[in-house]
């Protein structure tokens, strides 16, 4: 089998071509996606933002139940402790001992009424916390919402164009595989300097098919010679004549 330098220019010339117009039909299918795989992916982040900060209201809320649960169990202890001291309060031998039992009572009536400022602060802050998690919930639906349809859409797409686009990668791989690597890292390079991805173009009317400079004369006869790999002066994109660009085919 014959190695990459044992082809001629026509042949790598011929092969970039075909290279080219095969890379073009891919360039398509990614077109034909559009943004969706980008628009796709920045809604997963936004969503997975989202159901981090509901998960993180979720927990402040569920602390904030765990505080009035504390308080209303200290509320149930001061209140069975000033039971307990009134119940006392009948038995008492002296005023020094009434009236140490009655500064407890009002230092558990104290605790009692801090504790009920505490919890009916809590519920406020609860009631705030509940409109944070349904403004989170209603973003989180209708992201959701916006992302099954998006992913539809692309999906459908990558359904309808797979096969093709497998076929075409193939076809690629096989083009790449006989062209020598300089050439090939010559024509990657031109490839991303420019939007429209083209780097092998033919000479149109006597004009660059990239750029649409003028090509000399003199330059277009040494283009059609097949002796060496000719660029555009002004553009850098490689030289082919009409011939052999029409008379390659992507597939």
């Amino acid at each position: 089998m014959a190695t990459v330098k044992d082809f001629s220019v026509q042949e790598k010339l011929a092969s970039l071509v075909r290279l080219q117009k095969i890379d073009t039909k891919l360039d398509e299918m990614s077109i034909l996606k559009g943004e969706l795989p980008i628009e796709v992916a920045d809604l997963e982040d936004e969503l997975q933002g989202l159901q981090h900060r509901r998960t993180r209201v979720e927990e402040e809320i569920n602390g904030v139940n765990d505080f009035i649960e504390q308080k209303r169990a200290s509320i149930k202890e001061s209140e069975e402790l000033i039971k307990k001291y009134e119940a006392q309060s009948n038995n008492v031998k002296n005023s020094r001992e009434f009236e140490a039992i009655n500064k407890e009572i009002e230092m558990q009536q104290l605790e009692v009424k801090l504790a009920e400022k505490h919890i009916k602060d809590a519920q406020e802050e609860l009631q705030d916390k509940a409109r944070k998690l349904d403004s989170a919930n209603k973003a989180i639906q209708t992201k959701e919402g916006i992302l099954a349809g998006k992913k539809g859409e692309l999906e459908k797409i990558i359904a309808e164009t797979e096969k093709e686009e497998q076929h075409y990668q193939g076809l690629a791989n096989e083009a790449r595989g006989k062209v020598e690597e300089r050439l090939l890292a010559s024509y990657d390079r031109i490839r991303k300097n420019y939007r429209n991805g083209l780097a092998v173009v033919p000479v149109l009317r006597d004009a660059c098919g990239g750029c649409f400079n003028a090509v000399p004369p003199q330059r277009q006869s040494e283009i059609r010679q097949h002796k060496k790999i000719i660029v555009c002066e002004n553009c850098g994109r490689i030289l082919v004549d009409q011939d052999t660009n029409d008379g390659i085919e992507a597939k």
